[in-house]
C-alpha cells in the first residue's frame, strides 16, 4: 500500500472529473474577473499605453537607459543591504541562540565542588544573564522594524557614532532579525529529543560541545524552511530604507514615478524584480536542503556498511572467516 493511500483516499474517476471541471470553471471565472475588474478599468485610463510603459520596456525610448540605470543602482543597493543584514543576522542570531541555551543549562547547574558563596554567585549570575537576554529578545522582537531602523539612524549620531546610510539600515535590520533567527534556532535545539543531550554527556562532551557538534547542526537542518522565510523577510524589509533616505529599489522607484508619472508600471516592474530574487533565494534553499539530506543519507549508509568491513578486515587479519 502506498503512502498516499494511507494518508487519504485516492480519488476515483468521478471525483477526478469533478475536480478537473471545477478547476476549469474557477480558472475561467478568474480570467473573466481579471478582464472586467482589472484590464478594462486600466485600459480605459490608458495605463497600457507605450507613453507610460515605454521608459521601462522600449529600448528606443529616450528615458529607457536612464530609468534602468537608476533601477539597477537601486537593485544593487537593495542586494548589498540584504546580504550584509542576512550574514550579520545569521552570525549574531546563532551566537545568541547558543548563549541562551548555555545560560539555561547553567541555571540548572549546582556548581558542586566550589565554595557555597561562589556557587550561589555563579548561579545568580547565570539567572541574571538569562533574564537579560530574554528581555532583550522580547523587546527587539516586539518592536516594528521601521522603528528600529529609525532609532538607529537618529540615535547613533546623537552619541557621536556616524556611519554611511547603508550601515544604519543594516544595523536596524540585524537587530530585529537576529533575535528572530535566535528564537528559531533555540526552539529547534530545544525541540530535539532529550536523549541526544544525555548521550552526549555520557560520552564526556561538555554542554558547549554538545550544542556546537550535535544540537546546532540539527537545528539548522530542521529549521531551514523557517530560516529561509526569515531571510526573504530581510530582503523585503530593505524597502524600509526610504525612511532614512537610503536609495534602495523602492526609493528609486518613487523618484522615477515623480519624474515620469507612471506609478503602476514602475511598481509592477519592481514587484517582478523582488519576486524573481525571492524565488531564486527559495530555490537556493531547496538546493541546500537537498544537499544536506543527501549528505545525511550518505553518512548513514557509510555508518551501516563500515562495521561489516571492519569485522571482515579483522577476521582476515586473524586468518579466520565469518
Amino acid at each position: 500500500m502506498s503512502q498516499q493511500t494511507v494518508l487519504y483516499d485516492v480519488p476515483g474517476p468521478r471525483q477526478r472529473r469533478i475536480t478537473l471541471v471545477s478547476s476549469l470553471v474557477a480558472t475561467v471565472l478568474l480570467l473573466v474577473g481579471a478582464y472586467f475588474l482589472i484590464y478594462r478599468p486600466l485600459d480605459a485610463k490608458d495605463q497600457f499605453s507605450m507613453e507610460l510603459w515605454g521608459p521601462l520596456v522600449d529600448p528606443s525610448n529616450e528615458n529607457f537607459s536612464l530609468v534602468w540605470d537608476r533601477i539597477g543602482l537601486g537593485l544593487k543597493n537593495t542586494l548589498t543591504a540584504a546580504v550584509l543584514a542576512i550574514i550579520s543576522s545569521l552570525v549574531i542570531g546563532t551566537a545568541l541562540a547558543v548563549l541562551r541555551i548555555q545560560l539555561k543549562s547553567l541555571t540548572r547547574r549546582r556548581f558542586t565542588g566550589l565554595a557555597t558563596p561562589v556557587s550561589y554567585l555563579l548561579r545568580g549570575l547565570s539567572v541574571l544573564l538569562s533574564a537579560v537576554t530574554r528581555v532583550c529578545v522580547e523587546v527587539f522582537r516586539g518592536l516594528p522594524v521601521v522603528i528600529t531602523i529609525f532609532f538607529v539612524a537618529r540615535g547613533f549620531p546623537e552619541f557621536g557614532i556616524t556611519f554611511d546610510t547603508l550601515w544604519y539600515l543594516v544595523i536596524g535590520l540585524t537587530i530585529y532579525n537576529s533575535v528572530v533567527i535566535a528564537e528559531i534556532l533555540r526552539s529547534g535545539m530545544e525541540g530535539l529529543p532529550g536523549g541526544q543531550g544525555e548521550a552526549a554527556a555520557a560520552i564526556g562532551l561538555s554542554p558547549a560541545q554538545t550544542t556546537r557538534m550535535i544540537l546546532l547542526p540539527q537545528a539548522f537542518r530542521i529549521m531551514l524552511p523557517a530560516l529561509i522565510s526569515q531571510l526573504v523577510v530581510v530582503l523585503k524589509d530593505t524597502s524600509l530604507g526610504f525612511i532614512i533616505s537610503y536609495e534602495e529599489t523602492l526609493n528609486i522607484g518613487k523618484q522615477i514615478i515623480g519624474a515620469l508619472g507612471n506609478p503602476i508600471q514602475v511598481y509592477v516592474v519592481i514587484a517582478v524584480l523582488f519576486i524573481a530574487v525571492n524565488y531564486s533565494l527559495s530555490k537556493l534553499a531547496q538546493y541546500v536542503q537537498r544537499r544536506l539530506s543527501r549528505g545525511r543519507k550518505t553518512a548513514a549508509t557509510a555508518g551501516q556498511t563500515a562495521p561489516p568491513a571492519a569485522l571482515m578486515s579483522q577476521s582476515e587479519a586473524n586468518g579466520t572467516g565469518i
